[in-house]
This record gives C-alpha cells, sequence and structure tokens, in this order.
C-alpha cells in the first residue's frame, strides 16, 4: 500500500474530525457565554455554579474528562439504575465542548469587564436594567475583542480532536493510527498525518480572521 491509498480513510476520518471540530466550537462558544456572563452575575447561584464550572474544566485534564464522559458516567449510572452510556460522538463532542467552554468563559469575562465604564454610565443614565446594559451595551462592545483569543481557542479545540480516537471513535488521529498498525509505515502517515491537521489549522485560522473583521465592522456601524 502506498501513499495514495492512504487518502481514503485519512480523508473519512479528516470529516469525522472537522464535525466535531465545528460541533464542539459552537457549543464551546454558548457555554462560554453562558458561564462568563453567569460569573459576572449578581445572582451568587448563578455566579457560583459558573465559577465552580470554570474551575473544574479548567483545572482538569482534557483526556481526563473523556474518560470520565466515556468510561465513569456509565458506571455510575448503572450504580444509579438509570443508562447514562453516551456514544463515542457525544461523548468526544461534550467533552471538547466543556473544556473549551471553561476557557472561553474567561474571555468573554474579560472581554465584558473591558468594555469603557463610561459606556455604563450612559446606560444607566438611559435608565437601562443590568440586564439591558450587558446585552445591549457591554457584549456586543465585546464581542469583537473575544475574537482573537476565540481564534487561537479554535485551533486549540482542532487538535484537541486527536484525544478522541482513544475511545475508538474513527477521527483522522484513529485512522492514522490504523493505517500505521496494518502498514507499519509510521514516517509516511505521521507526515501526511501532520500536514493535514496543518491545512485545516490554516483554513480555520483564515476564516476566523474573517470573522474577526467582519465582527470589527459590525461594531464600527453600530457605533
Amino acid at each position: 500500500m502506498d501513499w495514495m491509498n492512504y487518502s481514503g480513510p485519512l480523508l473519512s476520518g479528516a470529516w469525522v474530525t472537522i464535525k466535531l471540530t465545528l460541533y464542539s466550537s459552537i457549543f464551546g462558544t454558548l457555554f462560554a457565554f453562558a458561564f462568563g456572563v453567569g460569573k459576572l452575575s449578581r445572582n451568587w447561584l448563578i455566579k457560583s455554579i459558573s465559577i465552580a464550572f470554570i474551575e473544574v474544566f479548567r483545572g482538569t485534564s482534557l483526556l481526563v474528562q473523556l474518560f470520565w464522559l466515556f468510561f465513569a458516567l456509565p458506571v455510575l449510572g448503572q450504580s444509579l439504575g438509570i443508562d447514562l452510556r453516551l456514544p463515542p460522538v457525544v461523548a468526544g463532542t461534550l467533552a471538547l465542548s466543556l473544556n473549551i467552554g471553561a476557557y472561553g468563559a474567561e474571555v468573554v469575562r474579560g472581554a465584558i469587564q473591558a468594555v469603557p465604564h463610561s459606556q455604563l454610565e450612559a446606560a444607566k443614565a438611559l435608565d437601562f436594567t443590568p440586564e439591558q446594559t450587558m446585552w445591549r451595551i457591554s457584549v456586543p462592545q465585546a464581542i469583537p475583542e473575544m475574537m482573537p483569543s476565540f481564534g487561537n481557542l479554535a485551533v486549540q479545540n482542532l487538535k484537541d480532536t486527536a484525544l478522541v480516537s482513544l475511545i475508538s471513535l474513527g477521527d483522522l488521529a484513529f485512522r492514522a493510527e490504523q493505517i500505521r498498525n496494518y502498514t507499519q509505515d509510521s514516517t509516511t502517515i505521521y507526515t501526511l498525518l501532520l500536514f493535514m491537521y496543518f491545512g485545516m489549522a490554516l483554513v480555520l485560522t483564515a476564516f476566523m480572521k474573517i470573522l474577526e473583521r467582519f465582527t470589527g465592522r459590525w461594531r464600527a456601524g453600530r457605533s
């Protein structure tokens, strides 16, 4: 088997990697906003839950989180008489989403807190409620400031998808390892793997740069 014959399985795995990156980035962004804004809440319960989420998922290994969701959670559910088994794609997407969401939450919090105080004073003078100030003033102005950091997190998330191969999810890393075990052609396989991840990272970086420019123009149009 020469390197041309590797393309089919590797492209199949790359498609799984792309979908995992897309799904986990979307859900991770939702978690980031929910818990980033929650950490700034005046409600002690919401704030406490948000802080706990952020600290737990930033302070533990993604690999451990993935294994816990896939291997430990079903055992816990069995002891409670509940079926908590997750398909590999669900466990992988959830672990990646929670992990990137925890890091993204701090990005959201920092960007919101960086909004000039004069803007908040103006909202207060206009008799905005705290919720209106948050979603109409702070968040729209903070989004462009978040984009460079979110771009870095998205690329990191792409690279982290390789860990899902350890729960037998057929992503790019899993397919590459299957081929390597069969052919023992480590040099070719890992070289192809390196360039494929690099290529996907370049495309993702370019997309995030476009999104960053779009949000910058959107903010300029609102001002």
